[in-house]
């Protein structure tokens, strides 16, 4: 039996308190989280107050200094991600750290070189290679029954607006880092390959009505994937889209197609926004969506503390941040660019120098 597990939460947002509720509720028997950080002290109190912890911190510094953990949970801003990583590694605990992995892949080099030279294990937030229909579609698709893939389409729509830092390319590298970088990542592991080109196209419908100001914001994203296979892939975005969360990916390969994800327990062909007659059941969010999977997710998390290999790792986190940087560049410059070009030693965005400003 392996001794219970200690669990610093970094950030107390919606998925903080996701990540605790999983933990607390689902694997008490193996693990319990003993320190709430977050810069809001009134947002960290009150989820330790729901769950009888002790230690709340405005910063993981603090929580070092008072505390004796086994692994941190990272579920801040992703500007925050690097220096957060970068702390806990130094610390020699494990990591769990929420997608995107870092804002440029200098910054995920440095957190992967950080996770090596402490010789422990850092997991990436990519809940869909939790899921079961998702890990069954990857297994079959490892299998080789059902041939190569050729076409693999995915989609994320998201119900609502994203925090305003999220909405600043800036500070988020928009809607393609924070919605659908889960897309980017699953058809890479769906085509066992790696990526070559990506061209992304965006429109925005919905800003202006929601008070949304930020320069390069978009709402609407589709975007088209080469891999060196061959394989092909489209990624399309929604965020907000009104009529609920929308998770879906098919897959056509050369001797058959596999389809994974549905918009609802029931299932339906039509969901118009708001209350519709012939509607059914449908997914309100994430959180609905892929509940069992954030708790295997952090069940994974406890595994590879005492020893289990990491499912879902650094190299994973920086594919996607390639991918979410070309495709942003594709988007500014209006053309297709080759993912080769950002992964260079020193490439940092344009659109990153000003992010100083933007955080303060």
């Amino acid at each position: 039996m392996s001794v219970s597990k200690r669990i610093c939460m970094v950030g107390a947002g919606r998925v903080g308190r996701l990540h605790t509720r999983s933990i607390m509720e689902r694997l008490g028997h193996r693990a319990r989280v003993t320190a709430i950080v977050d810069p809001s002290r009134e947002v960290a109190e009150e989820l330790a107050r729901d769950y009888g912890v002790e230690v709340v911190c405005s910063s993981l510094e603090e929580a070092l200094e008072r505390g004796v953990y086994d692994g941190v949970v990272i579920t801040t801003p992703t500007f925050t991600h690097h220096a957060l990583a970068l702390t806990a590694l130094a610390a020699g605990l494990h990591v769990h750290l929420e997608k995107p992995m870092a804002m440029n892949v200098v910054e995920c080099r440095e957190i992967t070189a950080a996770a090596e030279r402490a010789g422990v294990a850092l997991q990436l937030g990519y809940m869909r290679r939790f899921d079961r229909n998702f890990v069954d579609a990857a297994e079959l698709l490892r299998s080789g029954e059902i041939g190569d893939p050729m076409i693999i389409k995915s989609l994320t729509h998201g119900p609502g607006l994203p925090p305003a830092w999220a909405n600043d390319i800036r500070t988020s590298n928009g809607m393609l880092a924070e919605v659908n970088s889960h897309d980017l990542d699953t058809i890479s592991w769906f085509a066992a390959s790696e990526p070559v080109e990506i061209h992304a196209t965006v429109a925005n419908h919905k800003g202006a009505d929601r008070g949304v100001t930020s320069e390069h914001f978009y709402d609407t994203l589709l975007a088209t994937v080469t891999f060196e296979s061959g394989a092909l892939a489209s990624v399309a975005g929604v965020c907000p889209a009104d009529y609920g969360y929308d998770a879906r990916v098919e897959v056509t390969c050369t001797g058959g197609m596999v389809q994974v994800g549905d918009t609802g327990p029931g299932g339906l062909s039509v969901l118009p926004a708001g209350n519709h007659q012939h509607s059914r059941p449908v997914f309100r969010s994430w959180r609905d969506r892929f509940a069992d999977a954030y708790v295997e997710e952090m069940l994974a998390l406890l595994d590879v503390m005492d020893g289990a290999p990491v499912r879902v790792g650094a190299a994973d986190g920086t594919r996607a941040v390639a991918l979410v940087l070309a495709g942003t560049l594709s988007i500014l410059d209006g053309r297709p660019v080759r993912v080769a070009e950002v992964t260079g030693p020193d490439f940092v965005p344009s659109w990153q120098a000003a992010a100083a400003g933007a955080r303060s």
